[in-house]
């Protein structure tokens, strides 16, 4: 298994194979706009711009599982990240990430790298994973990991250089 199995629909729409993003390092986001985590979007976009022409791409997943965080609608959350953010890594359509409605690539990623004491579920927005260039989840991290935490990780899997699990 790998995320390449899998699709999702971007925030414009259409439909988009993540078979698109094999060879590059994804960092996998679940975000929200209405969070006090929402400042990682700065953050996040920083690495995209900083990485991107070496091979990583972040993907943003919109949540609104945790407390009302992300209300809007895929218009209105695409607006707020443009304008607020400047957000241009990848967005999706809003999804959950935890229960029976949960997106498959989150119940994929999830079962591959648990959270703290084996723990599926994902906790809050702004929980992260990092995928291979072979699409195989190597790290998640916490919602307080912020991106700029990220980098030594990030710089090891574009390297080519394995990135050990915590």
């Amino acid at each position: 298994m790998s995320i390449h199995q899998y699709s999702a629909q971007r925030i414009t729409g259409e439909h988009e194979s993540l078979e698109r993003y094999r060879g590059n390092i994804v960092l996998i986001v679940n975000v929200a706009s209405r969070c006090g985590l929402t400042p990682q979007y700065t953050g996040l976009e920083r690495l995209y711009r900083t990485y991107r022409d070496a091979g990583l791409v972040i993907l943003g997943f919109p949540c609104n599982q945790f407390n009302n965080q992300e209300p809007g609608d895929d218009q209105q959350i695409a607006t707020f990240c443009s304008l607020k953010y400047d957000v241009t890594f990848p967005m999706f359509a809003k999804i959950d990430v935890n229960g029976p409605g949960a997106h498959p690539l989150y119940a994929y990623l999830r079962q591959a790298r648990p959270g703290l004491l084996g723990s599926e579920a994902i906790k809050m927005n702004f929980t992260k994973f990092l995928i291979d260039r072979d699409g195989l989840p190597v790290k998640r991290y916490s919602p307080l990991d912020v991106p700029e935490r990220l980098v030594s990780d990030i710089e090891r899997a574009l390297a080519g250089v394995a990135v050990g699990a915590a």
